[in-house]
């Protein structure tokens, strides 16, 4: 890892992404991050902590270090980083990478064992001047770089042998998730001032459904609570991961076998894994590196 200050200044990958986001081509992920930082607290974040000892099965990352693909907001950087873990952050979108830069401030300024930058996960010289990291973790972002195949062997690259890979991807529907798609594409090329809306009038009939579910099975209260406890999921916003969801363009999905031969191909093993079924979502997989045979490891 390297132990040099980074910027999160990148002009190069600022003008790329604001053409994207300009053009309808991308969705501007850092705006919603940007919100999603006015409600973290300590208990959110405590819960992202819990969340990377458990699929890590791990109790703290002390001596170890953590690249955070895609950091988003940083609050999985910052909970690396509470874990003990020397920390380097990069996101393709530069307002992405300043929430990330604000959640250092406020908990480790001046920290040196946390570094952010922006980046692509498709930029292989990037990448290659990071080095390798006890742990590469990127959730819920390959599948937005254009480029999902190619994303998710460029970040082999930075996986320490013995180390470990946790990803999330999202979900093959077949035609729901073309459909899905559409909708994702529609949303990135209107007005700004229709995108609430739209929103609303996408995740009606879905929350509609869900609620006569619970009411056909006498338990409507579950519902609410549902919404009103989703912050224990790792810690994030119902809201802006619905936002997250229907804007999150460009967009593609994979099947948990299709991601299990690619890694098993590269000599990784499967230690954790969950998935969401027929779901729209994302599958979890944590794998680890095989080390290389000779290498006393």
């Amino acid at each position: 890892m390297t132990t040099e200050n980074a910027s999160i200044a990148v002009p190069g990958v600022a003008q790329a992404h604001s053409q994207e986001v300009a053009s309808g081509n991308r969705f501007a992920f850092g705006d919603n991050w940007h919100r999603y930082l006015k409600i973290v607290d300590d208990k959110r974040i405590e819960r992202a902590v819990e969340s990377l000892q458990a699929m890590l099965e791990v109790k703290d990352l002390q001596g170890k270090s953590f690249l955070d693909i895609g950091s988003g907001s940083g609050i999985f950087s910052l909970a690396a980083r509470r874990l003990g873990a020397r920390v380097f952050s990069f996101d393709y979108d530069p307002r992405a990478a300043a929430c990330t830069q604000e959640l250092k401030r406020r908990y480790f300024e001046h920290d040196r064992e946390w570094q952010v930058q922006t980046g692509s996960a498709l930029d292989r010289e990037f990448l290659g001047r990071l080095g390798r990291f006890d742990i590469v973790y990127s959730w819920g972002v390959l599948h937005h770089t254009g480029d999902l195949w190619g994303a998710l062997a460029n970040v082999d690259r930075n996986v320490a042998e013995g180390g470990k890979l946790f990803i999330s991807l999202a979900n093959d529907q077949g035609e729901a998730s073309r459909r899905w798609t559409t909708v994702k594409m529609l949303y990135n090329r209107m007005p700004s001032h229709l995108k609430g809306s739209f929103a609303v009038l996408v995740y009606l009939p879905l929350e509609l459904r869900k609620f006569v579910g619970s009411l056909a099975k006498g338990r409507p209260q579950a519902y609410f609570s549902s919404i009103w406890n989703y912050g224990v999921n790792r810690g994030m916003s119902w809201w802006r991961d619905n936002i997250d969801w229907i804007g999150g363009y460009p967009f593609q999905v994979s099947k948990p076998e299709e991601i299990l031969d690619f890694y098993r191909a590269r000599g990784y093993t499967l230690l954790k894994m969950t998935t969401c079924g027929r779901g729209h979502g994302c599958n979890e997989y944590v794998l680890q590196r095989n080390p290389q045979p000779g290498n006393g490891r």
